[in-house]
């Protein structure tokens, strides 16, 4: 088990968000990564980073009571795993099918979820991926939470470092060079978006949870725009997801 842990000191109540996911090569862990950053930005938040890992899989079936242990107490679950033949990877498969112990007793139920998935290809049918890892989530009994940003690079002054630049909402979609290694995951925008979702299900969480009043950001195409603009200019944090 790889279980990393990232906590913050604050006054606002606790709340504990997990990132469970597998990746091959290192592409998919990059992006787990950010999404965890961003949950980090949430005062009061518990971050914990879980890799399922090919080794904890024996003879079709993976199971570590420790992880699941964590997820168990934990508020919010994001599921990540790369998207390999337009299916989620079978060693992520193994870790869904061992929730079955979880489902029979809707332990996970009334939690929150989100979900994420990387690929070479700019689509390689990473929506399918989504949908089996929003399915997942609702056997569990589990509240999905989606990405809230407007779409990117779907007009003539787009870039491939936009925010949401591949105009996905049910989940955090990433696309990767085949020929690069995890150095190189994803765009910038990829990553600023990673944050951005885990920005927001830190803070959904707290309202769920905690009845932590929440201030839902909105913005127009033109500001989003605006926004993808302006990070191709700066490596600075994205803006945070205060209300408006």
């Amino acid at each position: 088990m790889n279980v990393i842990e990232v906590e913050r000191e604050h006054d606002a109540p606790t709340v504990t968000v997990t990132v469970v996911y597998h990746s091959v090569h290192g592409h998919t862990r990059i992006l787990a990564e950010h999404l965890a950053d961003g949950a980090r930005l949430v005062p009061g938040a518990q971050v914990h980073l879980v890799e399922i890992r090919p080794e904890d899989v024996t003879a079709g079936r993976w199971h570590e009571a420790e992880v699941l242990a964590l997820l168990e107490r934990s508020d919010a679950i994001v599921l990540g795993c790369p998207t390999l033949m337009g299916s989620v990877s079978a060693v992520f498969k193994a870790f869904m099918e061992a929730a079955f112990t979880p489902f029979t007793t809707q332990a996970w139920k009334d939690k929150l979820a989100g979900g994420f998935t990387m690929s070479a290809s700019q689509s390689g049918d990473k929506l399918a991926v989504l949908e089996q890892l929003a399915v997942f989530a609702a056997q569990m009994g589990m509240q999905w939470i989606g990405v809230g940003d407007m779409p990117g690079n779907n007009w003539s002054g787009g870039a491939r470092d936009d925010v949401n630049r591949l105009g996905s909402w049910l989940g955090l979609m990433s696309q990767s060079h085949a020929d690069q290694g995890p150095e190189h995951a994803g765009s910038h925008g990829d990553r600023i978006t990673a944050e951005r979702y885990g920005e927001r299900i830190a803070r959904l969480t707290q309202r769920w949870v905690n009845a932590v009043p929440y201030g839902t950001s909105r913005m127009t195409e033109h500001e989003a725009r605006a926004l993808s603009a302006s990070l191709r200019k700066t490596d600075d944090a994205p803006p945070a997801l205060t209300g408006a």
